[in-house]
This record gives C-alpha cells, structure tokens and sequence, in this order.
C-alpha cells in the first residue's frame, strides 16, 4: 500500500509501544490516505484503557488536550507544527458497544482486539485500519477493494448495522455526495426498509449529515439518493413532494428535475473566497433547494389545461421556516433561506418591464445583505429551453446589477434609512413617541426609496405636508 503518514502519529505509536500499548490509525484516516487526502483530524483506536494512555496523549499533545469523550473511552489532543498546521489526533480504546433499540446511543463495553473494533463500524471503507509505527495494514471486510470499486457497503449484515445505529444511513447518503460513492444493494435495500429508523435520530445529528451533504461537491446526487431511500420521506419530505404527476398535458416541468437543475446551477453560481458569494455556501444551496417547495400545494388546474402555482413563494417561504426549525438550523440560516424563497420570483416582473429606480432601490433594501445570493437564485431559477427567453432574462438581470451598481455610487442602497430619524420626527411634529411616529418614519423612508436622497429642508417639508393631510 502506498501510504503518507503524519510523523507525529508514528512518533505517538512509538510511545505507545513502548508502553506496551497498541495503536492504530481507523476510519476515515485511513480512508482518505488511500485517496491521496491529507486529514488533519486523525482517529486512532488502542488496547489501553483511557486512564492508561491519558499521561502518554497528554505528552505527546503538547499544544492542547480534551477529554470530552471520556465516558465514551475516548481522549483527544493536539500538535502545532512550525507552518502552524495543526495535527489533531482522538485516541478510543477498543470498543464493541451494545445498543438499545429505542435509542442510538450505545452501552459502551471495551473491547479486546482491533478486528472486533473495525466490526463496529459503520462501512467497510471506515473499517480498515493502519497499525503504527509499523504501518502495518489490517482489513479484515475488504474495505480498499470496495474504496476501489467506489462502494458503500456495512462490515455486518446492514439491517444490524442501521438497526443499531440510524444515523448510518444519513451518513451512507452523505458519502454517495461527498465521495461520488454508489450504495451496495443489500445495503440500499436495508436502508429503504429501515428508514423509518431514523426517527430516534436527534434533529441536531441530521440537519448536520444535511448540512455536509449540502456543501459536498455532488449534493444533488445525494439529495436524489435521499429520496430514493425513503429517508426524505421522513427528514425532508417537501422534497420528494416535488415529484408531482406530470400533467397530460406537459403545461409544467418535473418539479423535482427542475430542483435539482436550480441547485446544480446555482453551485456553478458561487463565486471564489473574494467574491461575493463564496463557495460553498450554505444559504444559497438550502435555497435552491427548498425554492419551489410551495408548489405543490398551490397547484391548480386552470381553463385550457393549464397549470397555475399562484403564492408559491409565499408558501414555500412558510413551509422552509417551519421544516428549517424542525431541523434546528439556526434562526439566521432559517431567516436567511425563508427570505430567499419568499423573494425568489421579485425580479420577474423587471424582465417585461424595466423597474423604476424606486423600484430598484426597493428591492435591494428589501434583500439587503441577501442581494447577491438572491440573484443567483433568480438565475439559477430560468430554466426555460427557449433560447430567446433565456438570453432576454439574462439582459435583463446584466441590466438590474449595472443599474444596482450605477445607484450605488449615489447612495448605499443596501442601508437606506429616511433623511429624518425619529428624534426629528418627534421634535419636528411636537408629538409623543408612539405608533404616529412609526407611521411618519415608514412615511420618509418609503419617500426616501421613491426619490432618492433628499436636503435636509426638503425632507422636512414633505414630513409637514404628509403630517397635514392625517389630521384631515
């Protein structure tokens, strides 16, 4: 085998030798040294206790230590190399764990040999392992063959495997994304039988397999996986809604093809680290593919066979909040996204008839730090085969950013506020604070958005024409 090993996991496996201690490095280490990847969080596995190699790990991770994992056999430290790169290495002993059926937490039991430990993994390609310092290679279920091969199969029968642990299943998906990796058969099957498993799973656990799926290079072939399997039947079901019957009459697209394309084109989108949206990002992947959720809800069938999705944004904005909660995504992502949704059909309109600066300055107010990926969205979202409308929807958002950047040497568009605040307001109108001076900010701002930045003496004027007409 062709392997690049850290020297410091070799110096470490010296020291554990000594001590009479066996060392290995596993999983997905060992995985992606076969793959020529270099990881810096390295996974290692012993015949020692926690108590008996925690005063070797704390001298050899002279730059840091954590014992978080301690109920679990497991220790962690840390090496700062002279460039500053960092090798970090968690040390687990032997393990072959018991598992309750109503739960995926395990009964920690010690194991005794390293085979046994590799049994307990969730895939043949994580189930290989690396002893040091001798470097010698064990695969006991024929893990590199299957790495070779590009396959996801579990080291035990699969029903046994997912039974005792359903977040393997979200993991298996998550390789098919990260990895280009197919599922085995039996594998699948299982998966498809057992998806209702991953009910005893924590949000927390699969929003992050979600999430690391999503930044992956090859997130649509996991999110197709994930509905193959049925396991986004019950983790994200606006998606396999999206697979509506075509009507007879073809008067719409597959919902759920078109998703799939909006997220494929809207990754090529994304710009490097010094661009405005750099890859990958999160929001706009969770976007493109929570976009058209409302649809099918709002479908109707319309006079001519034709097919209307009337509100679908406003829906599908609605129903992105509530599944992005259920996922305990944060409130900033579940913002962000919902607002994507919700404004993604706004530049529309400007493709039949070019927007007012008002209306320009309107919709970057409205989409504020969310302007950039919104557009890619919105590009992303023009699907259409005919050539003409593609390349007029192109002009016309060419147009809007030119016009977007042309404002924005006049005025910042993404922070407009009214020329007056509302201490003005106040003394200006003699008034109390209270709901009258909301109405007049909102009064100033909307004048500020229709006319551009005004003097002082002329927002005042128009604050005391508008305060003239209420009282009439």
């Amino acid at each position: 085998m062709d392997f690049e090993v850290w020297p410091e996991t070799i110096e470490l496996g010296h020291r554990f030798a000594q001590e009479g201690y066996e060392l290995s490095l596993v999983g997905g280490a060992v995985r992606d040294m076969l793959l020529h990847r270099r990881s810096h969080d390295l996974d290692c596995c012993t015949s020692a206790r926690p108590e008996e190699f925690e005063p070797i790990l704390r001298r050899w991770g002279r730059d840091g230590f954590w014992d978080m994992g301690r109920k679990f056999g497991t220790l962690g430290a840390m090496r700062r190399r002279a460039d500053g790169t960092e090798v970090k290495v968690e040390v687990t002993t032997y393990r072959s764990d018991v598992y309750d059926p109503s739960s995926r937490k395990p009964e920690v039991k010690y194991g005794h040999s390293l085979e046994g430990d590799l049994s307990r993994r969730d895939f043949t390609v994580n189930a290989m392992a690396l002893r040091v310092p001798d470097l010698q290679f064990v695969d006991p279920f024929s893990g590199a063959s299957d790495l070779a091969k590009g396959v996801l199969r579990t080291p035990v029968d699969p029903y046994q495997s997912f039974d005792d642990d359903p977040l393997r299943m979200m993991r298996a998906v998550r390789f098919v994304a990260q990895l280009g990796f197919r599922i085995e058969v039996d594998t699948a099957a299982a998966i498809a039988d057992l998806a209702g498993r991953i009910d005893i799973v924590s949000a927390e656990r699969v929003r992050d397999e979600l999430e690391k799926m999503l930044l992956s290079d090859r997130p649509r072939a996991g999110i197709e996986c994930l509905v193959d399997s049925g396991l986004a039947d019950i983790v994200l079901p606006e998606i396999p809604a999206l697979r509506l019957e075509i009507d007879e009459h073809h008067q719409h697209k597959d919902i759920f093809e078109h998703t799939m394309m909006v997220l494929d084109r809207a990754i090529a989108l994304e710009t490097d680290d010094d661009g405005p949206v750099p890859s990958p990002d999160l929001a706009l992947r969770l976007a493109a593919l929570m976009h058209d959720v409302g649809k099918p809800r709002t479908r109707r069938y319309e006079s001519g066979g034709k097919v209307s999705f009337h509100h679908h944004d406003v829906v599908g904005a609605k129903m992105t909040r509530k599944r992005l909660r259920a996922l305990h995504f944060d409130n900033h992502m579940v913002d962000d996204v919902s607002k994507l949704v919700d404004m993604h059909l706004r530049f529309h309109g400007y493709v039949d008839e070019p927007w007012t600066d008002s209306a320009v300055r309107r919709y970057v107010k409205d989409s504020g730090t969310l302007y950039a990926r919104l557009n890619r969205l919105t590009r992303a979202d023009a699907t259409t085969q005919n050539q003409r409308k593609a390349r007029m929807f192109s002009m016309a958002m060419d147009e809007l950013e030119q016009r977007v950047e042309q404002l924005q040497t006049k005025e910042d568009l993404a922070s407009i506020r009214p020329d007056l605040d509302g201490n003005e307001i106040i003394s200006l109108l003699g008034i109390r604070p209270g709901p009258a001076v909301g109405k007049a900010y909102r009064h100033m701002l909307d004048y500020r958005l229709d006319h551009g930045p005004s003097e002082h003496g002329e927002a005042v004027e128009e604050l005391k024409r508008w305060w003239g007409e209420q009282s009439l």
